[in-house]
Formats: C-alpha cells, sequence, structure tokens
C-alpha cells in the first residue's frame, strides 16, 4: 500500500511540475492540465511495467478526479457555492471508490483478472493494449467526464440566476451523493454474500434489482457532475464525457464481466433473464 502510496505521489508531483512549466509557458491552463494528466498517467504505467502488474493503474480512476478537482480549486482561486458542492460530491465518491479497491488489494503481485485475461489472449499486441486501451483511455475518458466539473469553476452564481438553475445545482449534487452511496452500499452487499456464499451469484439487496448496481451508480455519478454543470450554462458540448462514461461501461466493463460471470457461475444465465442489466 506504501508503495502504491508512493507511485502515485511521484506521479502527481510529475504532472504538477509539467502543469506548471506549460502555464508558465503561456499555454491554456485546461490544455496543460490535460497533458499533466497525461504524463501522470505516463509515470503510472511505466511503474505497472516495472512490476508486470497493469493494477498498479487501478486506483488513478478514483484518486485523481477529486485531488485535480481540489488543486484546480487552489490554482484559479475560485471557491464557489457549486465549486464547494462539486468538492464534496467529488471526495465522498472519491473515498468510496478507493476504499473498496484498498479492501480488495492483495499486494503488488496481483493483477486484475481482465488484465491477465488480456495478457493470455494477446500476448504479441499486449503492450500496445496496455498502454492505449488499459491505461491511456480511461484516463481521457475520465478528464472528459470531469470536464463539465472544471468549466463549472467559470460558473458563478449571480444575483440574477433564476430558481430553477438553483435547484437543478442542487439535484445535481444528490444525484452524484446518491449514486455513490449506490455504489457503497452495493459493494458491502456484494462482499457480504460472497463470503457467506462462494461461487453463488448474488442476488440479494441491490443486486436483486440490477445485475450492476455499482456500475449503475458509477455512470449516474458523472451524469450528476454534468447536471451541477448544465444548470449554470445549459446543454452543450460537454456532455459528451457523461456520454463517453455510459459508452464504456455498456459497451466494455458490464460485456466482459457478463461474459465472465456467465463462464464462472451456471446460474448466472437464469439471474441474467429475471434481472435487470442498470436498473
Amino acid at each position: 500500500m506504501a508503495l502504491i502510496a508512493a507511485i502515485y505521489l511521484l506521479a502527481g508531483v510529475t504532472g504538477w511540475l509539467l502543469f506548471s512549466w506549460l502555464t508558465a509557458q503561456a499555454m491554456q491552463p485546461l490544455w496543460a492540465l490535460l497533458l499533466a494528466d497525461v504524463l501522470a498517467t505516463v509515470a503510472v504505467w511505466a511503474f505497472g511495467l516495472l512490476y508486470e502488474n497493469v493494477s498498479v493503474y487501478d486506483p488513478y480512476w478514483s484518486v485523481f478526479p477529486p485531488v485535480i478537482f481540489m488543486l484546480w480549486a487552489f490554482y484559479t482561486g475560485v471557491w464557489s457555492v457549486p465549486v464547494i458542492l462539486l468538492l464534496i460530491a467529488s471526495w465522498y465518491w472519491g473515498w468510496r471508490l478507493t476504499r473498496n479497491w484498498a479492501i480488495t488489494f492483495k499486494g503488488i503481485a496481483h493483477e486484475d483478472w481482465r488484465y491477465t485475461k488480456y495478457r493470455s489472449q494477446h500476448p504479441l499486441v499486449f503492450h500496445t493494449i496496455n498502454f492505449f486501451g488499459l491505461n491511456m483511455m480511461p484516463t481521457l475518458v475520465v478528464f472528459a467526464a470531469m470536464l463539465p466539473g472544471l468549466k463549472l469553476f467559470d460558473s458563478p452564481i449571480t444575483n440574477d440566476q433564476s430558481p430553477i438553475s438553483i435547484a437543478l445545482l442542487c439535484v445535481g449534487f444528490i444525484v452524484c451523493l446518491v449514486s455513490a452511496t449506490i455504489q457503497l452500499i452495493a459493494d458491502k452487499q456484494s462482499h457480504d454474500f460472497r463470503a457467506a456464499n462462494p461461487g453463488k451469484v448474488c442476488n440479494v439487496g441491490l443486486w436483486k434489482h440490477g445485475r450492476h448496481p455499482n456500475y449503475f451508480g458509477e455512470i449516474q455519478f458523472w451524469w450528476g457532475i454534468w447536471i451541477m454543470y448544465a444548470s449554470l450554462n445549459g446543454i452543450d458540448m460537454y456532455i459528451g464525457g457523461a456520454i463517453a462514461m455510459t459508452a464504456l461501461f455498456l459497451g466494455i466493463s458490464i460485456p466482459l464481466m457478463e461474459k465472465r460471470q456467465l463462464a464462472n457461475k451456471p446460474d448466472y444465465a437464469e439471474y441474467r433473464k429475471q434481472t435487470r442489466m442498470l436498473i
């Protein structure tokens, strides 16, 4: 755990140094932030190569967004009500997801089954898949989903703001909190069920009503961020991040998980017929 923390601290410092240098060269800060995020990802990827374990990247998803939002607040000096709500929501979500990772962390030698699957099935192109598909692509999708939150720093509540806008801002904030709580409950129910019923299909609690309540919460969280932004700015191109996040789960994460469940648990096919995918 200390090793992972040291890797992420180094990656974060590396990204921050690049950001500082690029902004000193008059680069637009948002572009500088993207490049800093990319460089930090490269640093984590390099340590994944060193330890021959792609799972070194796993905490990146939950650690960097709240940290970036907080650093952006210090950089811009903006601490408006929308920004405070964004920080509360992102840190609660990040704490929940990082906590779940820490609970399931089995050491630097353990690699997630998804990555070992790619290693064995695509040995010739695995390093290409690793860099672009397993490290860089998630970083870029998350950054796109973060953009509405980052643009929220430029969206203060004015004196002539309509009550509907304020109400929608609160709705987005509540959606974020509810989403992270759904994930928290779903993870607890799943861990408890698997401990008591190894090899069985979890079909209790939230899992009785949806096959992937944790993924549903994750998708919904990023829509909550977008709702907060849209409440003050309307619908524009920044909706693309939430759409990309949804496509990532519907097109890759969920099909991959369902294929594994169908192969390993005979009862999953029946559970799949009786239970909706998300809600």
